[in-house]
Formats: C-alpha cells, structure tokens, sequence
C-alpha cells in the first residue's frame, strides 16, 4: 500500500514536471512576443520587455543558459518583428490588444529580482539583482531597435587602430643575429 502511494505521488509530480515549459523554449516564447509587441507599437511593451527580461534572468538555473537564453530572447523578438514587418504589420490592432490585457502584466517584481507570477508562484533568483537595472526605458529605444531589425547598421564609435606589425618586422629583422648560432640540440644516435 505504502509504496503504491509513494509511486503515484511521484507520478503526480512527474506529470507536473513534464507539463512546465523548458526554460529556452519559454525564454523564446517570450522574445517571439515581444517581437511582435515592438513590431506593432505596443503602449505596454516596456513593461513587458522588463517582465520578460526579469523572468529570464530569475530562472535561469546557471549562467551558461542565462547566455544562451539571452541569445534565443533576442534572436526570436528579432525573426517576430521582421517576420510582423514582411506581412504588412497584418492585425497589428487585435495583437496589440492581446498584448496589453496579457498575464504577465499582473506579476509582480520586487527590488532584490523576485518576481510574483499572477498564479501566486513566486520566483526567486540564483543570486540577488537591482531589478532597477535590466531594463531602462529611453525615449529612442524603440526607433533604435526598429532601425537595427530594418537592417540600418549602428553608429560605430571612431577606433583607432594602430598596425605596428611593420615595425616590429623591422625590429625582429635588426636583431636577427648575422652569425648562425650552433643548434642546441645534439644528434640523436641510436647505436650504443
């Protein structure tokens, strides 16, 4: 009896375990909706992009997936929003609707990164953040990411480089010794 019960309670929770989305697949979920929020000109996508920015970096169970996390985020609100531009920003007004009146606006994120889902789950980080910090609202951040996904390239700070390998040719050439100095390494024989 004790171990029929002790098996289908670990069935009860494999069933829960297998039912929650894998942390990239729901990180690309995220970045796929935030895609087409940026792409239709969403009034809640700033909310949104520091929700999902919070949810990405609370769950990340280690900091080689947080990487790759970032990485999928970005590259599917990119493929959304060129994906929402070539069919015309088609029902922009019915997915901006969407957008607006979804869950994730209820969570709650407190200061030290702990986020409070709408369905009471509470999340908390690997290690403790300024949640202030993730994600800073700026007036031209929009037009900024809407230029880089039209293929606008960015402004490049002015580098200056330096190519010195001419010189230094010229200096390993001066200190070349004229003379071939005799090898260190003796001959190997092999008869005794």
């Amino acid at each position: 009896m004790r171990k029929g019960l002790a098996f289908l309670i670990c069935l009860l929770f494999a069933a829960q375990a297998r039912a929650q989305m894998p942390y990239i697949e729901e990180v690309r979920a995220l970045g796929a909706i935030a895609g087409q929020g940026l792409a239709c000109g969403s009034a809640k996508y700033d909310t949104f992009e520091l929700l999902a920015r919070a949810i990405l970096l609370t769950k990340s169970p280690s900091d080689k997936l947080q990487t790759d996390a970032i990485y999928a985020y970005s590259e599917e609100k990119a493929n959304a929003y060129i994906s929402k531009e070539m069919d015309g920003f088609y029902e922009c007004a019915a997915i901006n609707r969407r957008f607006d009146n979804q869950d994730i606006f209820k969570a709650v994120l407190y200061a030290d990164g702990t986020i409070k889902m709408p369905d009471g789950q509470i999340l908390t980080p690997r290690r403790p953040y300024d949640a202030r910090m993730i994600y800073k609202e700026k007036p031209d951040s929009r037009r900024e990411a809407k230029a880089i996904y039209n293929g606008r390239e960015a402004k490049i700070l002015k580098v200056d480089v330096k190519d010195d390998t001419l010189a230094s040719m010229q200096r390993a050439k001066t200190n070349q010794p004229q003379v071939q100095l005799p090898s260190t390494v003796g001959r190997i024989s092999r008869r005794r």
